[in-house]
């Protein structure tokens, strides 16, 4: 190939790609979902803005398009998830969303977010690395259990900021609560909130997040089909992540891996081995 022909198909692979990001950028900020400032209020929340406590019981999450059908049964997905993946078979509670490079939305640049409820009411997750300084004594002032607590409150996503839940992880069932992986387990509803944050959980497995981030089911499926996020599978570490500021940039990484292909198991073995013979008598 010529240095002419190489250097005008290099310009068009990235005239291609920078359009792919504008396009990206473009329907995220378009978006349906609603996107208030997350940055300002939340020390002014306990004061100024009476928090809720949305019960999924009630179907009461205050937003029109999650409102319903909250305790619905989940859509069933395939239960083995590859490392990473851009597969939107694969969106389900449980899973994480990692924001691409390429994701520059504020509220969500940077972000891995938990998915705790996925049906086709709506999306409904939790930012697991918006971790502010404002302890919990502070913002749920209005709780016994919650005094004297240093441990700083999250912010959950640009939705109804004065919504309050907590993620627990437990290894005895939780009463009351909705499961979402494994041990842990959401919490929303005030009385169960109330009664846990009375026994004194531990930090490490206990984060409580105002607001919260929503989709409509088909608006996260374009999102992912644009590239705006990877899916990967949810583990405890993860949720509690003792470094919530390392959380987003470790994950990147591992979407950027290259896994080395191997073999297919069901190559012909004679073809196998006569290539295995041709090998030894070149040696």
């Amino acid at each position: 190939m010529s240095l002419r022909k190489l250097c005008f198909f290099t310009m068009l692979a990235t005239i291609v790609a920078l359009a792919a990001v504008a396009k990206l950028n473009r329907h995220i900020q378009e978006s349906d979902a609603p996107k208030p400032n997350i940055q300002p209020p939340v020390l002014a929340l306990a004061a100024d803005v009476p928090l809720r406590y949305p019960d999924p019981a009630s179907n009461d999450l205050g937003s029109s398009h999650l409102s319903a059908g909250f305790g619905a049964r989940r859509e069933l997905f395939p239960a083995v998830l590859p490392v990473q993946s851009k597969n939107t078979k694969y969106l389900a509670a449980g899973k994480l969303l990692v924001a691409s490079r390429d994701l520059a939305d504020p509220n969500f640049a940077q972000t891995v977010v938990l998915l705790v409820h996925y049906d086709a009411q709506g999306v409904l997750g939790l930012i697991l690395n918006r971790r502010t300084d404002v302890p919990l004594s502070k913002v749920l002032d209005d709780i016994k259990g919650a005094k004297g607590r240093s441990d700083p409150v999250y912010v959950g996503g640009p939705v109804e900021l004065p919504a309050v839940f907590a993620l627990l992880k437990s290894s005895a069932k939780v009463e009351g609560a909705e499961q979402i992986f494994g041990g842990v387990y959401l919490i929303s509803a005030k009385p169960l909130f109330e009664q846990t944050i009375s026994s004194r959980p531990d930090p490490g497995v206990f984060h409580v997040y105002l607001g919260y981030a929503g989709w409509t089911k088909d608006q996260l499926q374009k999102e992912v089909d644009l590239g705006a996020w990877f899916i990967f599978p949810a583990d405890a570490s993860t949720v509690f992540n003792s470094d919530p500021d390392s959380l987003w940039p470790q994950m990147i990484r591992k979407t950027e891996l290259k896994i080395a292909q191997t073999e297919p198991a069901h190559r012909d073995l004679s073809t196998h081995a006569a290539q295995s013979a041709d090998l030894s008598y070149k040696r």
